[in-house]
């Protein structure tokens, strides 16, 4: 997912983008016997591995007095939570189909894939109807929620193009074309 490297682009946390960066897979090895191996991972100062895109992001957004994307709590910040859920079961059902096409052919369940689309049809389809002509998810400034559902919708139309939800809600695609122009996320866009 990209959520992390959105996140670390962030003005007000540069610092941070440099040895977050570095690690790459020599950081999740570095965390080996203290965790799950998994990338991302950011380790502290003091040797301990942060691992999965959720949760560093929420450690980076409460160490920097600026950029705050999670509100501290109640109802807005379990709103901005939603939005970020929904973005995320979107990427994960999308990336189960992507991979069940990479299976064997003989292996592939197509009741398996058609499950996995009806998702992130239903996902997207959410997101659309809930986001209506607002220009963010949640609020009056960019959440995670937002940066959540965008990524899901920008690496879907890198890796199941024919998903094709800009031409099938077209709120969504005005939405996503002013977020990603902003640099955060131009300047993180992987290579096709």
């Amino acid at each position: 997912m990209r959520t992390r490297d959105f996140v670390l682009a962030i003005p007000g946390m540069l610092p941070i983008i440099a040895s977050y960066a570095a690690l790459g897979a020599a950081g999740a090895h570095a965390a080996n016997g203290k965790g799950a191996l998994q990338i991302p991972v950011l380790v502290l100062d003091d040797g301990m591995p942060l691992y999965d895109s959720r949760v560093v992001a929420e450690y980076l957004d409460g160490v920097t007095p600026v950029s705050r994307l999670i509100p501290d709590g109640g109802r807005e910040r379990a709103l901005v939570k939603r939005w970020e859920a929904l973005g995320d079961g979107i990427a994960d059902a999308g990336i189960a189909l992507f991979l069940e096409r990479k299976r064997d052919q003989a292996l592939q369940s197509n009741d398996w894939m058609t499950r996995q689309r009806g998702k992130v049809d239903s996902g997207i389809a959410a997101a659309a109807r809930e986001l209506g002509d607002r220009e963010y998810s949640h609020g009056l400034s960019l959440t995670l929620g937002d940066i959540s559902l965008a990524c899901a919708l920008l690496w879907m139309e890198l890796r199941l193009p024919e998903v094709a939800w800009r031409a099938n809600h077209p709120n969504l695609k005005k939405w996503v074309e002013r977020l990603e122009v902003m640099p955060s996320f131009a300047d993180t866009k992987p290579p096709a």
